[in-house]
């Protein structure tokens, strides 16, 4: 009997301890949604870790499908962090996102500091043209304009507006560039020429856009300045073409879900993501631009001073999002026919 007795409480005992190092693993966690780069995330959730001793749990998709799996789980999440994608589009969606103001917010520079009181901006990217370099010839590139050459037909990566965030991103700038803003007849137009040269095609992501064109699958691609750059830091055939008619920036932000199980370890990701160390990894190692105060710029990342800088519209954008994507379908739609 004393046997039994002996047994059952060293199996209680074990059990006990089984659920304590659970509940201490779990302690010791945190769930990032991300559509960054692996560049980004390869950089920076390693240096967050070792900061922090925090365990990190990646889950990578495009932008639209993580907001979707956030809103689907609203109320009891998976994930803990929404880690990249616009801040238009974060901003539209404000009710899945939990309230908090780094402490590190002042190390941000002004106007690119906490928004909304869920947002914290942590890197600016630009709307850019990718172009492989093995491939081009003789055509050049200097803008949009040129992407209308029948050249260049079904040889154009692109990705869909309504779930990538950096497709939509390209839209708005492509109509703001070439109509002067975002309902023009002349943005427009351009938006349903370019359709029709892109011949159907349609990246299933925006990872798919830089990719191609590296590897050769295409020839050019509308993509964003982060990845585009890693390519040419690396010494990949390729060159990245700010367009001549402008080209927007964005900031990116970084956001608690709402809800979020492992709170404490989420608000500390965000401040790491406003400290001084992360952002000089940003200006230095990576290729989004830093937003933190006095940081400088590394040698492979062109000055903003020699770009054709224009400026979205931040709010229309965000009230008319739908109605822009709505309008592309249609325009994608009848260059089919």
């Amino acid at each position: 009997m004393k046997k039994i007795t002996h047994l059952l409480l060293a199996i209680t005992l074990l059990m006990v301890l089984a659920a304590c190092g659970s509940e201490e693993d779990n302690a010791n966690k945190l769930v990032i949604y991300s559509p960054n780069s692996e560049d980004i995330i390869n950089t920076i959730i390693p240096m967050f870790e070792q900061e922090t001793g925090i365990e990190v749990e990646l889950v990578s998709a495009g932008t639209g499908e993580l907001l979707k799996r956030i809103e689907t789980e609203a109320g009891n999440p998976n994930g803990d962090i929404m880690f990249g994608g616009s801040k238009a589009q974060m901003l539209g969606n404000g009710d899945l996102f939990e309230k908090y103001t780094s402490k590190n917010d002042d190390n941000m520079l002004e106007g690119h500091q906490n928004v909304g009181g869920f947002l914290t901006p942590y890197g600016a990217d630009g709307s850019v043209i990718l172009v492989n370099t093995d491939l081009i010839g003789d055509i050049e590139i200097n803008g949009y304009e040129d992407l209308l050459n029948p050249e260049l037909k079904g040889k154009i990566a692109a990705a869909d507006p309504a779930s990538s965030s950096s497709a939509f991103a390209q839209l708005t700038n492509m109509l703001l560039a070439m109509g002067g803003d975002y309902t023009s007849e002349e943005g427009w137009n351009y938006v349903e020429e370019l359709v029709k040269n892109l011949d159907g095609k349609v990246a299933s992501g925006s990872g798919n856009v830089h990719k191609g064109v590296a590897d050769g699958e295409y020839t050019v691609g509308l993509t964003y300045e982060d990845p585009a750059l890693s390519y040419v830091r690396d010494g990949a055939p390729v060159e990245v073409i700010y367009p001549e008619e402008g080209t927007v920036f964005l900031d990116a932000g970084v956001e608690i879900i709402k809800d979020a199980q492992h709170l404490d370890n989420a608000k500390a990701f965000v401040d790491f993501i406003a400290s001084e160390k992360a952002q000089t990894a940003f200006g230095q190692e990576l290729t989004i631009r830093s937003l933190g105060k006095d940081v400088e710029i590394a040698d492979f990342k062109k000055p903003l001073e020699e770009i054709n800088v224009i400026e979205e519209d931040e709010e229309y954008v965000e009230e008319n999002r739908n109605e822009i994507i709505d309008m592309y379908k249609d325009v994608f739609t009848s260059a089919q026919e």
